[in-house]
């Protein structure tokens, strides 16, 4: 195995490059857009097995500059009475706690480490095609260019150009729900501001925290009929705070008027789902991150499960004898774990399950120290 392309320059990707780069091979990022922050005003949090990932490939500190910490969580109900509290993950350890920043940021940043370590990551490269044969893949860019390696990871989201060659009957579906995400220095400052807030509400689904520095982070779920792609283009402020603020009064709690004081700073898409049991590789391409296994953002754990893919896959291609037995051993461990999630993330995304108070067990989770040490096999 020699070289190595990258397409998308999104978290999973060059994370990956990360974890490829220090397992020793050459590797290219390929990421269409022109900069590094595609959508800088969504925010996302990274859980503890997320942080964990990033500390094996050495970017704890890339990470831990941005953002702030979160180190506990509350549960409210439609009255605004707490019906639950606990520590967030692995709060004690200051490498693996919970981090709350902004999606383009952590791009960013990502990239600027790569950079430093000598990853090459081409910017403008909108991947058109993948040509497969005996010994080698070829990527096609939409400006005439081509770059050609031994294996090709599709990091390319949920649109993914890459799934397109490996798996084209594969959709993305929506999950049942439509998510607003917004950002506001306007809002009471709460207490603490190491701690995130979920409101079980009449009609939404709901969740705020507080930067240090006052600015307050939210989201909102509400069940519905997807938005058209020309509803969410042409959607303003103005029209998410119209049909959610009176949504929110319904129930007694902060969230209507912390969405009532966000100005300008709010975006909404609808929340979507791959398929289980898709393909995710062909002789000598993988999809890892959203573009293998998207799921509904109500567990919050697609960037971590990215992350935890960077990892394990650069170690199965350190440690296999040959690409094929890496890739099976790679999606071996980890398709059971990010489809458990699909499952569970839906779920709470249709309403036929409850986002519990503690996270339950996920597949894996006992063997996930081991599965993510970097000396370890």
């Amino acid at each position: 195995m020699g070289r190595l392309l990258v397409i998308g320059g999104g978290a999973a990707g060059t994370a990956a490059a990360l974890a490829l780069h220090k397992a020793g091979f050459d590797v290219t990022v390929y990421e269409a857009h022109p900069d590094a922050a595609g959508d800088i005003g969504a925010f996302l949090t990274l859980a503890s097995n997320g942080m964990r990932a990033l500390a094996q490939i050495d970017a704890t500190a890339a990470v831990t500059a941005l953002g702030f910490p979160l180190t506990g969580m509350r549960m409210l109900d439609g009255s605004g009475t707490e019906r639950a509290a606990r520590p967030l993950g692995e709060a004690d350890d200051p490498a693996l706690r919970y981090r709350c920043l902004r999606r383009g940021d952590l791009n960013t940043a990502l990239q600027a480490e790569a950079a430093r370590r000598g990853i090459p990551v081409r910017h403008g490269a909108r991947l058109v095609s993948v040509h497969e044969g005996p010994d080698s893949v070829t990527a096609h860019f939409a400006d005439g260019g081509t770059a050609t390696a031994d294996l090709l990871i599709g990091a390319d989201g949920l649109n993914s150009t890459v799934r397109r060659t490996i798996a084209p009957t594969a959709r993305p579906r929506y999950a049942g729900e439509r998510v607003f995400y917004g950002r506001t220095t306007d809002a009471p400052r709460p207490a603490a501001t190491d701690v995130i807030t979920f409101i079980r509400g009449t009609s939404v689904a709901f969740g705020h925290t507080a930067s240090p520095d006052g600015e307050t982070y939210w989201f909102a779920r509400v069940a519905g009929d997807p938005l058209t792609d020309e509803e969410i283009a042409r959607g303003t402020a103005a029209r998410h705070r119209d049909l959610l603020v009176p949504l929110l009064r319904e129930d007694a709690t902060p969230a209507a008027d912390i969405v009532a004081a966000t100005a300008d700073a709010i975006l909404v898409t609808n929340a979507t789902e791959l398929p289980r049991g898709m393909p995710w590789r062909s002789a000598r391409c993988l999809l890892v991150g959203d573009a293998a296994h998207a799921a509904s953002p109500a567990t919050g754990q697609g960037a971590s499960m990215a992350l935890e893919d960077a990892v394990v896959l650069a170690k199965a291609l350190r440690d296999a004898p040959d690409h094929d037995t890496a890739l099976t051993t790679y999606e071996n461990l980890r398709r059971p774990r990010a489809e458990h999630n699909i499952t569970v993330s839906g779920d709470i995304s249709r309403g036929t399950r409850t986002r519990p108070a503690a996270p339950p067990p996920r597949p894996g989770d006992e063997e996930l120290v081991a599965q993510l040490e970097w000396g370890g096999r």
